[in-house]
């Protein structure tokens, strides 16, 4: 009998993470699948595979399988240690090479782990099912969204279509899964999920950064320079505000948890923009010329 390396048929190294099992599993299955590969071996590769899968990913097994050691090479005849069956790691039947129809399996596996447990198991279809690939896709969302929630209908291809809820206080880069809508599985695996990635788009009158929203507000010079209250428009609604005396355009004043909702919520911070009246009539004029001349006043001054 052949004692078969079941890392070499994965293509890792004997310290890989589980992860990178799985992911080397899933990239070799569907290059090996016999549905779709025209490689002449492909039902060979695909079956041996699934028996090293199902050997690697399960941590009691590949303890077992481990116990071995790295000295013994592919296609090496195998002869088990004494004492291996005794100890309760294998089931000696059938070696006469090669895959065990009723099973599924190599004698290999059976020698180590025993007929009865792949016969149990079902062990042919689970070696040799797939699971669907995970896909992602992008997704905008409107600020006013991001910050109430939103149900959206996202339709899919085909004439499919999905509920898709929009959590509060979402922000760009966060993924939203939606379980079993990716790519379907291979006899009988489960399906993959969709991801969908999230950009928050800004609006004409509010900016996004991080969980912080900015909004620019217009005064007037006497509301700049006496200091009054004056109106904001909040994702949450309208609230009033006190501006400083003597306050200047682009002076930022900070409004806590009136960003994106969270723990922590953001903040809004409101940007002042002074908005100079036009002079279109002669009174008018007459009064800027009397501003003139009474504020000993250069703006360019540094």
């Amino acid at each position: 009998m052949e004692y078969k390396d079941y890392y070499k048929i994965l293509g890792v190294e004997r310290d890989a993470s589980e992860a990178d099992i799985k992911k080397s599993y899933r990239r070799l299955a569907r290059k090996f699948h016999p549905d779709v590969s025209k490689e002449p071996d492909a039902e060979k590769r695909f079956k041996e595979l699934g028996e090293a899968y199902e050997v690697l990913k399960d941590a009691q097994k590949r303890q077992s399988y481990d116990q071995l050691g790295a000295n013994w090479k592919a296609g090496q005849d195998f002869n088990p240690p004494p004492g291996w069956d005794s100890a309760g790691f294998g089931g000696f039947g059938n070696q006469a090479g090669g895959f065990n129809n009723a099973s599924g399996f190599s004698d290999f596996f059976e020698s180590m782990f025993g007929a009865s447990f792949s016969q149990s198991a079902g062990a042919g279809q689970h070696a040799f099912s797939q699971a669907g690939q995970d896909q992602t896709a992008k997704i905008d969302v409107s600020i006013r969204d991001a910050f109430n929630g939103a149900s959206r209908t996202l339709r899919l291809s085909g004439s499919k279509s999905l509920q898709v809820k929009i959590p509060k206080g979402i922000t760009t880069g966060k993924k939203i899964r939606l379980s079993g809508q990716g790519s379907p599985g291979v006899n009988g695996g489960a399906n993959g999920d969709l991801y969908l990635e999230v950009t928050v788009v800004d609006d004409a009158e509010f900016e996004l950064k991080g969980k912080n929203v900015y909004v620019n507000v217009n005064i007037a010079p006497w509301e700049a320079a006496l200091g009054e209250k004056v109106p904001v428009t909040t994702l949450d609604g309208q609230v009033e505000i006190k501006i400083p005396a003597n306050s200047k355009s682009g002076r930022k004043m900070r409004l806590a948890g009136k960003g994106l909702p969270g723990n922590p919520a953001g903040d809004l911070y409101v940007n002042l923009v002074i908005a100079t009246p036009a002079a279109d009539s002669d009174e008018q004029k007459e009064f800027y010329q009397r501003m003139k001349s009474t504020f000993p006043f250069d703006p360019r001054a540094k």
